[in-house]
């Protein structure tokens, strides 16, 4: 592996891994679409928009994508999912099927439901869908890039590509493991945000643990059921990139998702949200997506269902929660016992 590697997105866990990479060692170029944050990058190493820590020297930011390839030998795309195809589209002149292509971005396309690496493969011309690696896991962006443990799974069709990936972000702060699941890498670090707009919600209606212990619980049983229908290996969903990020998504105040879902608890409209946090929530377009998936193939999510109706059909937190208790009477183990009868 060659010493510049480049990141393409400029936000929070764009700048943590950009962080990590040039821990081990590496040239990082940084690329962002404005110049303004470009220019701070590279005259005070600071993107205080996003994470409060100095960064390294070897990081460079481009606002020309060009320019941020040129000579790499690894590309790690973090973008929000709605900018994917996008980029995708401004790289595809440049990249080749030699260069390791590495993405974390976490979310589903909404009407196509795509998975990102699925995107991906689709605007690239030279580029083969089973080299693509997705990196996922319980990774807050604001304790990476303070360099607390962390640890992550990396996926790929390709194990090789796989391994390579692994060897390239390995360190003692960010333990990296390798997982030939890329369906269920990829499914699992997307739907947990919904599950933790949830969790916001319940908090934000002042609900105890009890409430968000069984949200978690049955959220990651529709993540389980929604993941195997898709083809995912339901083991996959007790693993890091499974009850660990809905653990660490659900229960803490870094995660967007929560914090959105907690002021929609609270009452406030989900565009005074966006607009308030000034950052991409995927779990809102991940619901769109999720929901649409459920109805269509006839999958039992009421959750995310109840999710959809409070964000796009302004149903009141207070019935949705209502809702969802006074369903039919049924048993815990139906679930789990039609999961082991699919394998």
């Amino acid at each position: 592996m060659g010493k510049i590697v480049t990141v393409c997105g400029a936000g929070s866990w764009g700048t943590a891994l950009a962080i990590v990479l040039a821990d081990n060692g590496y040239q990082v170029n940084l690329w962002t679409h404005r110049k303004s944050q470009a220019d701070e990058i590279n005259q005070f190493h600071t993107n205080k928009k996003y994470l409060q820590v100095q960064l390294p020297k070897n990081i460079k930011a481009y606002d020309d994508i060009s320019e941020a390839i040129k000579d790499t030998k690894a590309i790690v795309i973090v973008v929000p999912t709605k900018a994917i195809r996008e980029v995708m589209k401004q790289l595809n002149p440049y990249i080749h099927k030699n260069i390791p292509l590495i993405h974390a971005t976490k979310g589903i396309e909404p009407i196509t439901l795509k998975r990102v690496s699925e995107m991906i493969a689709e605007e690239l011309n030279d580029y083969d869908y089973e080299n693509i690696t997705v990196l996922s896991g319980p990774s807050h962006a604001e304790e990476v890039a303070k360099r607390q443990p962390t640890s992550v799974t990396v996926s790929a069709v390709n194990k090789s590509r796989a391994k390579i990936a692994q060897n390239l972000f390995f360190n003692s702060a960010f333990r990296v493991y390798t997982s030939s699941d890329i369906v269920g890498i990829e499914l699992g670090g997307a739907l947990k945000n919904i599950i933790a707009l949830g969790a916001g919600i319940s908090d934000g209606l002042g609900f105890g643990d009890n409430a968000k212990a069984a949200l978690i619980t049955r959220g990651l049983a529709e993540i389980t059921r929604l993941g195997t229908t898709l083809g995912a290996n339901p083991l996959t969903f007790l693993g890091l990139p499974g009850v660990g990020d809905l653990i660490v998504t659900c229960t803490s105040v870094h995660s967007r998702n929560w914090r959105a879902g907690h002021l929609l608890g609270k009452g406030e409209s989900l565009d005074e949200i966006l607009e308030k946090m000034g950052m991409v929530v995927e779990g809102v377009r991940t619901t769109e997506a999720a929901y649409q998936f459920a109805q269509k193939q006839k999958i039992e999510m009421p959750i995310t269902e109840a999710i959809y109706n409070v964000i796009f059909h302004n149903q009141s937190t207070e019935k949705a929660v209502e809702q969802l208790m006074t369903r039919d009477r049924r048993s815990e183990l139906d679930d789990f016992s039609s999961l082991l009868h699919n394998r």
